[in-house]
Parts: structure tokens; C-alpha cells; sequence
């Protein structure tokens, strides 16, 4: 099994500022910190992890590359990205679009490298150079709509690498597997309305952003069933999510049996996420991984693009996300040294509440034909 593995420099170079989530403001008690809570030091951190613990030698190093006009304005409107590169020239930088997500000078150039470098893992995956594959990429991309940034994302850079490979690389039927603790409501807008690509989100339920992300949410009257979402309960650990996977993820994918699997790999349900409040370990995440990758066998011949979105504890995301690329590549080279600690603090059983949140998502998007509802 070979996996690709996407980073570049410039992720960790993102400059989010000072101001904690809102901008620093006195008035109103609002204190400088030491760096945005969305600062890229936790993904810089993951990538030194990779490559300190030596995984990095199993891995197949990709080059990203600058996203294309063209690749962005598949998915994003002119005047976003006009806007986005006015700001980014400006000697302060400027804001996505929501007053909470501020990017830096160049701030622009560096999202088209990471919306750049997941279009490049999943072309080096179509073409088969590489099994699977994880974009360590920043800044996140999946709560960008088409005509706006939001909760930290400049540009949708999963949603703009599935328009690359179904308008350039042949690909018809894509699934987008969200299990960001927040709802990836930008990826879902974007194909909203398109039955050839299916979009399901694992999140904490009523988290990010309000009023975002419930059941009801199946798709437009052009793709009625092409969104899923399974909004969990805050507390929800791991085997709440792996059952989440058993009985909804795992059945949907199988039955919409798409050509290629990406997944929107948000870090943030970790149990030490300042800006959540789910209990998954790195034992959680390597076994939604598993789970992913042996539904991908049987449908896609195993093609898995796994993208980086949220994660803001730099302790914690480190190990989570190891655990996902050893996963990816069949191997185990490093403990998560703060198991210990995390898998020993209760919630981490499904709960019946927990339980009959996802049997109620299930008995919704799955008929009992085993087709999807």
C-alpha cells in the first residue's frame, strides 16, 4: 500500500494574529493572546510528528502546488476570490468574511497552495500513483460557501479538488466524509443540489455554525439524499462515533458506491479541543479509518483523499492525526502518549442517547431495501 502525504512550509505560516476568535478589542474586555486560536501551529506540529517518529519514511512525499483560477472559480464565485486577493496584498491582510477568521499579508497566496495541494493528492489517487493519501493542509477549507470565507476557511479546498477530478479527471461519483466536529456546511452548499456527489458530516450537534447541520438537511430538489448529516451529542467519545460509522457512514457509502472517497479530516472532536466538546481519542480516529478504508476497498478500489480541516489543541492533534495517516499506510510506529490520560476519562461507551441520535440518522438516510432514502 502506497499513501501520499501533502505539506508545505507556508502551511505554518499562516499568520491568524492576535485577537484569540474575535479581534483584540478593549472596549469590550476583549484581550490580546499569544495567537489565534486558529493558528497553524497545530498542523505544523502534526507535520513534525510525522516526521520525528519516522512515519514519514513510509510515506509518499507530494509537492502541492498553487490552486488554478480556473480550479477555484469551479466552486467559488469571482468576487470572493477578487476580494480575498485584494485583501491579501494589503500590509495587514484582511478577513474571510465572517469578522472572526483574519488572514495575513499573502495570506490568499498560501490558501491557493493548500486548496493546490489537495487537488494534487487526489490527482496522484485517481491516477493510482498512490492508494490513499493525506493533504496536511492549512488554512481549513469545508465551512466556505461559494461566495464567502467562514470559520477560518479562505477556500473550500476539498469541495474545489472534487470539481477538479469530476470536470478534469473523469471522476462522476464522489463522497465527501466530514468528520470535523463542525459542520462542514460550505462543502454541503456547494453540491447541494448535484446527486453525484455525496456529502455526510459527523459533527457535535448545534456546535458550529448555528442552526447548521441537522438531520433534515438532505439535499436539494435536484439531489434529494445527497446530504447526511449525523449531528451527535456533545460527549459523544469513541464508540459513539464508530457506531456513528457502523450504521450510517459505512451502509451510505456502500450503497452510493462512489468512485472516490474524500474526507474533510477535522481533528477538533479530540478530547482536548478548546472549541468543542467530543471525547474521540486517537484510538477513535484509527478506527474510523478503518472502517473508511474497508468500505473503500469494496467500492472504490480503496481510493481515500484525506484533507485537513479544523484541530486547535497543540497537544492533542499531533498524535490524533498520526493515528489516521498510520492507518492510512498499514503501519504502527508511535504509542499516543496521552492515551493514558484521555482514554481514561469516562464517555467514551456509546451512551443511549448517543445511540438513538445515530439509529434515528440511519432509520432516515438508509431504506431498509438498503438504498439510500
Amino acid at each position: 500500500m502506497t499513501t501520499g502525504y501533502v505539506w508545505h512550509e507556508l502551511f505554518g505560516w499562516g499568520d491568524t494574529g492576535s485577537g484569540g476568535l474575535f479581534p483584540a478589542d478593549p472596549a469590550v474586555g476583549l484581550q490580546p493572546t499569544g495567537h489565534h486560536v486558529a493558528h497553524p501551529d497545530t498542523k505544523r506540529r502534526l507535520h513534525e510528528l510525522v516526521a520525528v517518529s519516522g512515519l514519514i519514511g513510509h510515506l509518499e512525499r507530494i509537492e502541492p502546488r498553487h490552486a488554478t483560477d480556473d480550479e477555484i472559480l469551479r466552486v467559488h464565485t469571482r468576487e470572493h476570490v477578487t476580494r480575498l486577493r485584494q485583501e491579501s496584498a494589503q500590509p495587514k491582510g484582511g478577513d474571510a468574511g465572517d469578522g472572526i477568521s483574519p488572514f495575513g499579508k499573502g495570506g490568499y497566496e498560501i490558501a491557493t497552495v493548500a486548496a493546490g495541494g489537495a487537488v494534487a493528492l487526489v490527482e496522484a489517487v485517481v491516477a493510482g500513483r498512490v492508494d490513499n493519501g493525506y493533504a496536511l493542509v492549512h488554512p481549513a477549507g469545508h465551512h466556505a460557501p461559494a461566495h464567502i470565507g467562514m470559520g477560518f476557511c479562505l477556500l473550500n479546498n476539498a469541495a474545489i479538488a472534487v470539481a477538479h477530478a469530476r470536470a478534469a479527471l473523469g471522476v462522476r461519483r464522489i463522497a465527501v466524509v466530514d468528520w470535523d466536529v463542525h459542520h462542514g456546511n460550505g462543502t454541503q452548499s456547494i453540491f447541494w443540489d448535484e446527486p453525484d456527489v455525496l456529502t455526510v458530516s459527523l459533527h457535535q450537534d448545534g456546535c458550529f455554525p448555528p442552526d447548521s447541520g441537522h438531520v433534515t438537511e438532505r439535499g436539494g430538489p435536484a439531489a434529494p439524499g445527497s446530504a447526511i448529516n449525523v449531528p451527535l451529542p456533545p460527549g459523544t467519545g469513541d464508540f459513539g462515533y464508530l457506531y456513528a460509522f457502523e450504521q450510517v457512514v459505512v451502509p451510505a457509502l456502500r450503497d452510493f458506491a462512489p468512485e472516490l472517497v474524500v474526507v474533510a479530516s477535522g481533528l477538533d472532536p479530540n478530547a482536548m479541543d478548546p472549541l468543542a466538546r467530543q471525547l474521540v481519542t486517537s484510538r477513535g480516529f484509527r478506527g474510523m479509518t478503518e472502517q473508511l478504508l474497508a468500505v473503500a476497498d469494496e467500492v472504490c478500489d480503496g481510493r481515500v483523499a484525506m484533507v485537513q480541516e479544523g484541530g486547535y489543541s497543540p497537544l492533542y492533534v499531533p498524535f490524533c492525526g498520526h493515528a489516521v495517516i498510520e492507518a492510512l499506510a498499514g503501519v504502527k510506529v508511535l504509542e499516543d502518549a496521552l492515551f493514558p490520560v484521555v482514554g481514561g476519562m469516562t464517555g467514551h461507551d456509546l451512551a443511549p442517547h448517543q445511540k438513538a441520535r445515530v439509529d434515528e440518522v440511519a432509520a432516515l438516510v438508509v431504506s431498509p431495501g438498503g438504498k439510500l432514502g
